[in-house]
């Protein structure tokens, strides 16, 4: 069941909306309307502010706030006489979240969900907050007294409403443009690393304090950032993070799957949402980290990660669903935990030991966040990787595991008893395309033609049901509707996932789209005065201010994805055009960039492409060949990120050379699969040998191996 709700209440506006987040609205006592013309021409003819509310389906304090107020009659009333009121799902409309979060941190310092903006009828914000009790307490100004406050300098103080939203909406504007600057230098890379290398928890893995956000695009970044330089330090700060994580309470040990982030420095208390996008990076570093390192607890958590969003993510079509929801029965967290009672019911004699592996108690380790005590209830965590555990137990790794597996397959299926959360089953096409991306990936570098299957899945879902014929996207599917003008998200992790997928599959279809789906990106998206993409069309809704955004947050930027991307399709294609937009779009934002190179790692991942070394690697061969597979096999065995490839059969291509003139003369030699290997703009002679390959691409076998299958 999707939705819990009072259906003897009449609906309001929202009833005919898809998002999950609105429905669960729509039998508020707030008669509730969504983001449209005809709310803001009704504040404008009745003369009143607009309370817009944003949030999403699965942010347990919007859960709160909607409990304790929007579905209270008294604050009902309240909003109802004296403001045209507006829900927005920010995962639908990301658009108008970006705009009226940057003026919540502007006005108040901070931001977050669920954000509360009150504005002009004219959309301008004057006043905003996240989270707002019913009654006041403490520092915070409830409803029921805010609301009245409101109303009466809407009455006799208008002009200085005016002016102060005058004042917020120009602020935005300037706040929105890009820093244009000079060309990046490797030094950017370092400053980068030494502001990371500054802010880890030696202790614990992660970055800075409490709370602890996966941010995994960081990890991307000091991956390549070792790769580059042969700093240990920097492979050391993310096997501690990503083990960290996976022995830690933001893992669901039973079920799998990374929770959103940690409350603690410890990773031991979560905010218990899971989202897709999250599982989709995290599966992407796990990947990266095995590929670099070669053990194979990166694999095993890559892999269980993907098993759980196959089995519990997933629509029968192949497009991955959003998120799981924290709260379950009014709850957060409550499907998760486990008293000792019910572990030692569960698993009887073997109950001892899972206890002290998982460190359960009767006191409990969880404290509930409303009431603010320590309950019975414990989170599943390891304070040591199996590995160790196992030498302090004495029990051999291969037993304990298998002990491990059995007692958690009893558990799961207890779990599964329990009333789940809810499951935001709407489809995003950014989301996904980061969820093929990770797929296609892991596919490749796990010889998991599943994984593979899986992405092919999706990407033909999205490419069949949220395409229009000028090749553009549609941002959002649900209940066999696809609506919502793509966004540049979109595009760029759209991208991305199909140019991984080519890379797995050498499906010349699934590069055919990435590089149609990058014209029409420039075309729509791309700022001719400054540089850089929009996060809108050029036909999309005109709000108060057109977007430009570097910075990541919990996924990274639409421009450092895009412009990844464009200097991958560039060396694919040799088209000068997309390696100019690439280098005009670092420019665009180098300033902000240089300023604060922690905070967009994902373009630094991109310079570190672009400074090089970088590889262009053309196989000449038939997948069915033995040679041919061998010879990718040794290219997806060793970690070699700043690299293109590009399958060529041997008999006659059009399609690949279509796409890459320069593969036309490109033939086998010696009757044998061929290596055609470029780099810093220069090509090496070609090559049968699988070790002169390796050395052009200037790699070595990992010292610890490898296990195919």
């Amino acid at each position: 069941m999707l939705l819990l709700m009072n259906y003897s209440r009449r609906p309001n506006s929202l009833i005919n909306e898809k998002s999950p987040y609105l429905l669960q609205h729509a039998h508020n006592p707030v008669n509730w309307y969504p983001w449209s013309e005809k709310a803001f021409e009704k504040a404008k003819k009745e003369d009143k502010p607009i309370f817009l509310s944003i949030g999403y389906s699965t942010c347990h304090w919007c859960h709160v706030m909607e409990k304790e107020s929007f579905e209270d009659p008294e604050v009902a009333d309240l909003l109802n006489k004296n403001f045209i009121c507006i829900k927005v799902d920010r995962e639908e409309r990301p658009d108008i979240d970006s705009i009226y979060m940057t003026a919540c941190q502007m006005i108040t310092g901070r931001g977050g969900w669920p954000l509360t903006i009150i504005m002009t009828p004219d959309k301008k914000p004057f006043f905003a907050a996240t989270y707002i009790p019913k009654e006041s307490r403490l520092r915070l100004t409830g409803l029921l007294d805010l609301i009245p406050r409101i109303a009466e300098m809407w009455t006799n103080r208008k002009g200085e409403i005016h002016n102060s939203a005058e004042q917020v909406t120009t602020t935005i504007q300037k706040y929105s443009e890009s820093s244009k600057g000079e060309e990046l230098k490797a030094s950017t890379l370092d400053s980068a690393f030494g502001v990371l290398q500054n802010i880890f928890d030696e202790n614990y893995g992660g970055f800075g304090n409490a709370p602890k956000f996966p941010t995994p695009h960081n990890l991307l970044f000091l991956l390549r950032y070792w790769k580059r330089t042969g700093y240990e330090k920097a492979l050391h700060m993310v096997e501690e993070t990503l083990m960290a994580m996976r022995i830690g309470g933001i893992w669901d040990h039973v079920g799998f799957g990374f929770h959103r982030y940690s409350t603690d420095r410890y990773w031991l208390v979560p905010h218990f949402e899971k989202m897709l996008y999250d599982q989709a990076l995290l599966a992407i570093a796990y990947t990266e980290a095995f590929s670099a390192t070669g053990k194979l607890e990166y694999r095993e958590t890559a892999e269980k990660i993907l098993y759980y969003v196959t089995r519990d993510m997933t629509s029968a079509d192949g497009g991955f669903y959003s998120a799981e929801d924290a709260d379950s029965e009014g709850q957060e967290g409550k499907f998760y935990l486990w008293t000792e009672e019910e572990i030692r019911e569960a698993l009887g004699e073997e109950a001892k030991l899972i206890k002290k592996v998982f460190n359960i108690s009767d006191e409990g380790n969880y404290v509930d966040e409303i009431i603010g005590k320590k309950t019975k209830k414990n989170i599943p965590y390891l304070k040591k990787p199996l590995s160790e555990l196992a030498r302090d137990l004495n029990i051999p790794s291969k037993d304990l595991i298998a002990r491990l597996d059995r007692a958690k397959g009893k558990l799961y299926k207890i779990r599964r008893k329990r009333i789940p959360p809810m499951k935001d089953d709407k489809i995003l096409t950014d989301w996904n395309g980061l969820m093929i991306a990770a797929f296609a990936k892991a596919g490749s570098v796990f010889y998991n033609s599943d994984f593979i299957e899986t992405a092919k899945k999706s990407a033909d879902f999205i490419l069949t049901n949220m395409v229009e014929d000028n090749k553009a996207l549609y941002h959002r599917f649900r209940d066999k509707e696809a609506a919502i003008d793509g966004f540049l998200d979109d595009y760029a992790f759209l991208v991305w996932g199909l140019s991984q997928l080519y890379e797995s599959t050498f499906d010349v279809k699934y590069l055919s789209y990435a590089i149609e789906f990058t014209k029409y990106m420039i075309k729509h998206f791309w700022d001719e005065i400054h540089g850089g993409f929009y996060s809108t069309s050029v036909e999309s809704e005109k709000l108060l201010v057109r977007q430009k955004k570097s910075y990541d947050g919990a996924i990274p930027s639409g421009n450092s994805v895009a412009l990844l991307n464009l200097i991958q399709l560039a060396r694919i294609t040799a088209d000068s055009d997309l390696e100019d937009k690439a280098h005009k779009n670092l420019i665009a934002f180098s300033n902000d960039i240089k300023n604060y190179p922690s905070s967009q790692t994902m373009f630094l991942m991109a310079l570190d492409f672009l400074i090089g070394p970088s590889f262009e690697v053309v196989i000449v061969g038939d997948l069915e060949s033995a040679d041919t597979n061998h010879m990718l096999s040794a290219i997806r065995d060793n970690y070699v990120p700043n690299k293109v490839l590009i399958q060529k059969p041997i008999a006659e291509s059009p399609e690949i050379v279509s796409i890459a003139p320069y593969t036309k003369n490109m033939t086998h030699i010696n009757g044998k699969t061929t290596a055609y290997v470029c780099h810093n703009f220069s090509c090496e002679l070609p090559t049968n040998e699988v070790d002169k390959m390796l050395n052009l691409l200037e790699t070595k076998k990992n010292p610890q191996g490898r296990e195919n299958g």
